[in-house]
């Protein structure tokens, strides 16, 4: 099925996995804020991270790739990141200073985003540092979560837990400097070919 929007095939595997993506964030919420299930929880958000790559890989290898799939996986992993870093800052397992600098970050993206759209230009493509930043924190919460709620796991969890932390921050910020670069780019470009 193909929509009439330019997003390209709507009904294809990657895009499923995607749409099972966004549901496994309400999911982890439930799970972690309203029952004790703090280990499907963790499930959760492990699988949430692992098949975070597995959508790509599908679209590439199925020859699949769509507009619609292109926007719907940051979206998956923008909401994974901010549901679970609110939920675990709630918790106390993360600080507030953390959530404050990936939340600065989210939000330096939204305002280029926002001036790229006033300028008639859609969002950058995905920065392979963008994504790696993104599975090292998807890694790095759960490995929180268990360094908190597993006294045999918490002396190796939680360094663990915040080397990739520190690790997915640093490159978080390395990705939207990289975002900048791309979208600079694009803008000059479109304004020379308009010139042309």
């Amino acid at each position: 099925m193909v929509d009439r929007q330019g997003l390209g095939p709507v009904l294809t595997v990657p895009n499923l996995i995607s749409f099972l993506r966004l549901l496994g964030v309400p999911l982890f919420l439930y799970l972690f804020l309203a029952t004790d299930a703090t280990g499907w929880a963790i499930t959760v958000l492990v699988v949430g991270g692992l098949s975070d790559w597995v959508d790509g890989f599908a679209a590439r290898r199925l020859k699949q790739v769509s507009r619609l799939g292109e926007l719907l996986d940051p979206l998956a992993d923008r909401l994974y990141i901010l549901a679970t870093l609110f939920a675990l800052t709630f918790e106390d397992v993360v600080p507030w200073w953390f959530t404050i600098a990936l939340i600065a970050r989210e939000a330096v993206m939204v305002l280029c985003l926002v001036v790229l759209r006033i300028l008639g230009h859609g969002p950058p493509p995905v920065h392979y540092v963008g994504k790696t930043a993104t599975a090292i924190l998807l890694m790095g919460f759960p490995m929180m979560l268990l360094a908190k709620y597993s006294e045999w796991a918490h002396p190796w969890a939680q360094p663990s837990g915040w080397a990739l932390l520190w690790w997915g921050i640093v490159l978080y910020w390395v990705a939207a400097v990289f975002y900048f670069i791309q979208a600079g780019l694009h803008v000059r470009a479109g304004r020379a070919a308009a010139a042309s």
